[in-house]
């Protein structure tokens, strides 16, 4: 699921209900575009029949449903974005798609994989879906150890087909995941799920 922020905070805080914590944690954010990132996704979690005490963080950060099941969260900018699963880890990912993308690529991926793309533009969407791609499994995996680079594997994939296969090979595990991905205005929403 995926919420354009249109509302003001004030909007944004009628119709849920935030534990102390959480009411804490949105008051101590200085930037208003991440309280209303913060509060959109609690709106989301009642769309999906969740409330904001449904939601637990543990130690690394990563979110999980009080229920058992599992759940990833995104936010970029003026869109958020939510997924949950009965049965297996998933994580999602929301990226404004940027030149500065071509910039950092080297830090995360091999970027001479890329070479034979022309297009400015392609390269730029190509970038961000590898990138987002990367972050649903680190989201997923949930622990801080993960190098992009090193032990996150996206295979080549073509646009139309809107998936790839993404792996985590780490201290001699290695697990594969099927990842989606589609574009709209200018942003990327990448999402992840055991293959």
């Amino acid at each position: 699921m995926v919420w354009k922020i249109t509302e003001t905070s004030e909007e944004l805080f009628e119709g849920i209900v935030l534990t102390e914590q959480s009411l804490n944690r949105v008051n101590s954010m200085k930037s208003e575009l991440h309280q209303k990132g913060f509060l959109s996704i609690r709106h989301l979690l009642k769309l999906a029949g969740y409330s904001d005490a449904d939601v637990v963080y543990d130690t690394f950060g990563k979110p999980h449903l009080s229920n058992g099941k599992f759940i990833s969260i995104t936010h970029s900018f003026e869109y958020t974005g939510i997924i949950i699963s009965e049965d297996s880890p998933v994580g999602i990912d929301i990226e404004k798609r940027r030149d500065k993308i071509v910039k950092i690529a080297r830090k995360f991926t091999p970027l001479e994989e890329y070479k034979t793309i022309a297009n400015h533009s392609a390269l730029v969407s190509k970038l961000t879906i590898v990138w987002g791609a990367k972050e649903s499994l680190y989201k997923i995996y949930g622990k801080k150890q993960l190098l992009f680079k090193e032990h996150i594997y996206i295979e080549d994939f073509a646009f139309k087909d809107e998936k790839t296969i993404g792996t985590i090979n780490f201290n001699g595990t290695k697990s594969s995941y099927t990842i989606h991905f589609f574009e709209f205005d200018d942003f990327t929403c990448v999402y992840g799920y055991a293959a």
